[in-house]
């Protein structure tokens, strides 16, 4: 395993294939949301076209709680190489269908499918850098890795705007783009060795024994806090384009501005993971980024124009970033290292869980306080989780080896 302070990624063909991995995980979703209006259009005569149409985006993410559970179980048993090759064959198989089907139900079956795949996908190329790296290169591994996320988000959504432009159909070849990486998985990663018994933490912040399913009781609070992260974190892709026409914007383009603003301020904070955890260490960080997330909702709350609106967005997206690197990396020291693979299934059932969830909580919350209260109250959530990590790390400081 990788594990020296000179570790550069981009020169570890291992940590190039599965960064690759990792940009197609947010595309699934992103990709044909340019599209929706004309899939609408095309498939009018169907008596639900609009909720059909519209379900079309989270479809992936339902499928993803149901399965990678199972897929982390399945990555332990019969590997997680195999596992990664065939979750970016169907996922190429899977979301490039829409061209050609011409049914709403149908293409709603092959967005099921895609999830699947992603579930595959997302479940093995975490267990595998746990496996490949350890310390310093796994820090940068898995901050690089949200940055990828939300690059893949991006680049799929811009180029399925300009693919929209066609037809509402060729937005579904973007996902073709998967067989790219193909011959590079391929040759790159190879199945991991088994792995030896883990030892013990020293100064861990998180209880690592082992909980009734061999799982540490580490893995299962970080799934908890990472769901609770993801459910006000997914209030801005699903609340804010509102918010922002609630302020008389209806110009899409300045809209996908402030949602870009948010990627790219968790792209570049992502990227600085590794630099800043022997810094502050995981608790530091999460003092640092659930304050600047709580600081950005409440920046919404009270923003009064359009350019605050994007400040606020940018400290959600940095915050955000400088968090979700935190999750993965104690999920996985808690987690006996022959079960990486059920932990990384862990971890991505509730990063998507939390994205079904987060709808259904917020908007009754916009109904019943608007969305000055909405985002006054989940600041006050993200600072007050601020206040205890803080806490924590004040506590636990005159430790030299923070983990």
């Amino acid at each position: 395993m990788s594990s020296s302070s000179s570790f550069s990624p981009f020169r570890d063909q291992r940590a190039v294939a599965l960064l690759l991995a990792a940009t197609l995980t947010t595309m699934a979703n992103a990709a044909i949301s340019p599209a929706l209006p004309g899939l609408e259009a095309r498939f009018a005569d169907h008596p639900q076209a609009a909720l059909l149409t519209r379900f079309l985006v989270p479809a992936p993410s339902v499928a993803v709680v149901l399965i990678a559970g199972w897929s982390g179980v399945l990555a332990d048993r019969v590997g997680k190489r195999i596992l990664l090759l065939g979750g970016v064959i169907l996922f190429a198989i899977a979301g490039s269908l829409g061209m050609v089907l011409d049914s709403l139900e149908a293409i709603l079956a092959s967005r099921l499918a895609l999830g699947v795949a992603v579930a595959l996908i997302m479940t093995a190329q975490t267990a595998l850098i746990g496996d490949y790296f350890q310390d310093e290169a796994r820090s940068r591994l898995l901050g690089l890795q949200i940055s990828a996320r939300n690059i893949g988000g991006l680049v799929s959504i811009t180029l399925a705007g300009f693919l929209a432009l066609l037809s509402p159909m060729h937005v579904f070849a973007i996902h073709g783009l998967a067989l790219l990486i193909l011959p590079l998985l391929w040759t790159a990663i190879r199945e991991p060795k088994p792995a030896e018994k883990p030892t013990a933490i020293p100064g861990a912040t998180v209880d690592t024994a082992p909980s009734p399913d061999g799982l540490g009781l580490g893995l299962w609070s970080m799934a908890a806090l990472q769901m609770l992260t993801v459910i006000c974190f997914f209030t801005m892709p699903t609340q804010v384009p509102f918010f922002v026409a609630s302020h008389g914007v209806t110009n899409t383009a300045v809209i996908g501005g402030v949602m870009g603003a948010l990627t790219l301020a968790g792209a570049l904070a992502a990227t600085r993971y590794a630099t800043l955890k022997p810094r502050y260490g995981h608790t530091g960080l999460f003092t640092i980024g659930f304050g600047l997330m709580g600081s950005g909702m409440l920046t919404l709350a009270l923003a009064p124009n359009l350019g605050v609106i994007f400040v606020g967005a940018t400290l959600v997206g940095l915050g955000f970033a400088t968090v979700s690197p935190n999750f993965n990396e104690i999920a996985l020291k808690s987690a006996p290292a022959n079960r990486r693979g059920r932990a990384a299934g862990v971890m991505t059932t509730s990063v998507f869980l939390g994205q079904i969830v987060s709808p259904l909580l917020t908007l009754p919350l916009v109904q019943a306080t608007g969305y000055r209260g909405t985002f006054i109250t989940l600041a006050t959530v993200l600072l007050i989780c601020a206040a205890v990590a803080l806490v924590r790390h004040s506590l636990r400081k005159p430790i030299a080896n923070r983990i």
